[in-house]
């Protein structure tokens, strides 16, 4: 064969391949990835979601593309950012960092499938008609974290028995979720008989501003209100209850391990692993309509004894005796 034949046919196989990838490109699956946080924040959880994919089947870049957009915390992002997914007809939307991503979702489209971890009761929120039959376009993950917060001043109360008032901060931009925290909690405390003071923050300022008002008030420990905004702050949370001498219960481990002193809830990182297989289901074809929205089964207590110490705390041995980690 002429050599100019021979660099005619090598030439014409790598159209052909370039072809080939470019329609099985075009082809992948595309998942829009909708967050109220922060990329550095959610890394642990984004890996654990790729993981559940790739269990599934779904490695990215390979046979499944993800198009990310982060709220920073600033949920008046949310909707354009859910619009902007649904110009893009992804393939399948994915909602993490609180209620509101899911609900921006929601309202931008009841054709594409989402799937959304939520803190929140979904069925509540109106994401879902019911747990066990989710209908329309979105099943997903419940953390059930709203559910613990009466559990979470059981607790706070065992830890810091002499706490006569409990402080309580939420944030006032989700409404809906901070008035179900604070029902379940004032219930909780005249269950215990203990009064709660409402704190609310919405901004970095405002938290500053809600620990200088519960230090004036002489309140006796705090319950930080499940809030995607809040869990993007942990650092300034964990830096001000320090300063103030005052003790917290967080709603992940994540937020003692830097230095908090105490918290309860569900593995979040297995959640979202649970999540990336409940998305590979529906890539492969099933409906969201007919998968059951999922629940944590486990739950995990974390206690941070050096914090413990620097506040003048005794652990009861009840405490440490059901903690599943317990930081010296």
């Amino acid at each position: 064969m002429r050599r100019r034949d021979l660099l005619a046919l090598f030439a014409g196989g790598a159209a052909v391949r370039s072809r080939a990838a470019r329609a099985q490109q075009k082809a992948m699956p595309v998942i829009g990835f909708l967050s109220g946080t922060s990329p550095d924040l959610y890394a642990p959880y984004v890996a654990a979601f790729l993981a559940g994919l790739k269990e599934a089947g779904f490695v990215e870049g390979q046979n499944v593309a993800i198009e990310y957009r982060w709220a920073e915390g600033v949920f008046d992002r949310l909707p354009a950012m859910a619009d902007d997914l649904v110009r893009r007809k992804v393939a399948l939307i994915v909602t993490s960092g609180g209620t509101l991503a899911a609900q921006a979702a929601r309202n931008a489209t009841v054709t594409i499938p989402t799937v959304f971890v939520a803190g929140d009761d979904p069925v509540a929120t109106g994401l879902v008609a019911s747990l066990a039959r989710p209908g329309g376009n979105r099943t997903g993950i419940s953390l059930l974290v709203v559910d613990l917060n009466a559990k979470r001043l059981e607790l706070l109360s065992e830890l810091v028995p002499q706490a006569g008032t409990i402080a309580l901060m939420v944030n006032p931009s989700n409404p809906i979720v901070a008035a179900r925290i604070v029902r379940e909690v004032q219930g909780a405390a005249r269950a215990k008989g203990v009064q709660v003071n409402i704190l609310n923050a919405a901004t970095p300022a405002e938290i500053d501003a809600a620990f200088a008002t519960l230090a004036r008030q002489h309140a006796g420990a705090l319950l930080i209100g499940n809030d995607a905004f809040f869990n993007s702050r942990r650092e300034q949370f964990v830096a001000l209850a320090s300063r103030h001498r005052i003790p917290a219960i967080y709603e992940g481990k994540e937020a003692v391990r830097a230095g908090g002193l105490i918290s309860y809830g569900a593995s979040i990182a297995t959640m979202y692993r649970q999540l990336g297989g409940v998305a590979a289901k529906i890539l492969k074809g099933a409906r969201p309509a007919d998968l059951p929205v999922e629940q944590p089964t486990a739950f995990e207590l974390v206690i941070n004894l050096k914090t413990a110490k620097a506040l003048g705390l005794i652990v009861p041995q009840s405490l440490l005796a059901r903690a599943d980690d317990v930081i010296e």
